[in-house]
């Protein structure tokens, strides 16, 4: 008995030098950014103050609005998708045609395709809030969450978020929300040292955004001033021409989609911004869906208007990144090497110490022990 607990000993010694490693790894996870929380059954308040309740982590999922489908891809749910709008708002998903659930428009939910597909829940953007599809939709007994109108980043973040929970991806939501926050810092530090240069986004049809909403923040966070809020423009509102060419604005924004110059009147043609043809195209989508790839808009728009200090912040991101990465790198090997260390050391201490057990290197230790195991199970 004496002998098997000099083994057992012996063994905990050599197993101990891994100690150090798997602490390590603990340590990281205990400091890891909180995730969103997904317990089942969910339960929340959604914008038309209907209470949803999901009760299982949901197979099947339609999303009602391209920014919903948007939020899916990116937290990486898009394989719950049993049905999306499926167009030309939607191509930069490349999404399977049998997944639309819309009329020709691409963006008008069918109420008959939805319901066929009988998913565990329904995501709905704000712009179907109050619509005669939702209340069809709960009419039918399906779980209809709304998302409210997003007037900030900040909304944006939530609802990522809020729909990682609800399907019960929030890993993928943190990821995503991580990469979001980490992106809108590099463009915080290059503009804020930057002029902010009055800047007019041209919806079409004289139409522009506001106080209010997520667009007037994509433009402000982009290092310009939105004329439509210095105007006092609430919402998404037309703006006569008259205060556009008063105002004259040095840049103009407006969707890739109008081609090579922004779809604006003859009066605004005479702008210091047209005249200047200081444009800024950005994707359509991106600026209108409130998803997580709004940033992508964002960094358009910086990296058009503050060239220099965008590609300087870029560089130190991308330097930063490098740097990070090789101190991984540094800090694995030094890992491996103390593993290695730590193997070779129980045995050169039992080489030379005259009390020791001899010839009990780890992989002999391990046998020795199981062997011990054995032994002691045999007695019981």
């Amino acid at each position: 008995m004496r002998n098997s607990v000099i083994v057992f000993v012996a063994v905990l010694t050599a197993l101990a030098a891994f100690t150090p490693a798997v602490a390590a790894g603990g340590g990281m996870a205990d400091v890891a950014q909180e995730e969103p929380t997904c317990e089942f059954p969910f339960e929340g308040e959604d914008a038309t103050g209907e209470t949803v309740t999901v009760d299982e982590e949901p197979d099947s999922v339609v999303a009602l609005q391209p920014s919903d489908a948007q939020v899916m891809h990116e937290i990486g749910a898009e394989d719950k998708l049993s049905g999306m709008p499926v167009g030309e708002y939607t191509d930069y998903l490349g999404a399977d045609e049998e997944l639309d659930i819309t009329e020709d428009d691409g963006v008008t939910p069918v109420t008959e395709e939805v319901i066929d597909r009988d998913p565990d829940v329904v995501l709905a953007a704000n712009a179907l809030e109050g619509d005669d599809v939702v209340d069809q939709l709960r009419d039918a007994g399906l779980d209809v969450y709304v998302f409210p109108t997003e007037e900030s980043l900040d909304g944006v973040a939530e609802n990522v978020r809020l729909t990682g929970e609800i399907v019960g991806e929030c890993d993928g939501a943190e990821d995503a929300l991580e990469e979001f926050e980490e992106r809108l810092e590099t463009i915080e530090a290059t503009v804020e040292d930057e002029e902010h240069p009055l800047a007019y986004y041209e919806m079409g049809d004289g139409f522009t955004a506001g106080e209010g909403t997520f667009q007037d923040e994509i433009i402000t966070t982009a290092g310009v001033e939105n004329l439509g809020a210095e105007a006092g423009i609430e919402g998404w509102a037309e703006i006569s021409d008259e205060v556009v060419v008063e105002e004259d604005p040095e840049w103009i924004i407006y969707g890739e989609s109008w081609g090579d110059e922004p779809p604006v009147s003859e009066a605004v043609m005479g702008t210091t911004a047209f005249q200047d043809e200081q444009f800024v195209a950005v994707n359509d989508q991106f600026m209108s869906q409130p998803g997580p790839l709004v940033v992508e808009a964002i960094e358009e728009i910086v990296a058009e208007v503050h060239p220099e200090a965008y590609a300087e912040a870029t560089d130190e991101a991308e330097d930063d990144a490098a740097d990070e990465t090789d101190d991984a790198d540094d800090e694995a090997d030094t890992d491996d090497a103390d593993a290695d260390d730590a193997v070779d050391e129980p045995a050169d201490d039992a080489a030379e110490d005259d009390d020791s057990i001899p010839g009990f290197g780890v992989p002999a230790v391990v046998a020795a022990l199981v062997a011990v195991l054995a032994v002691l199970a045999r007695r019981r």
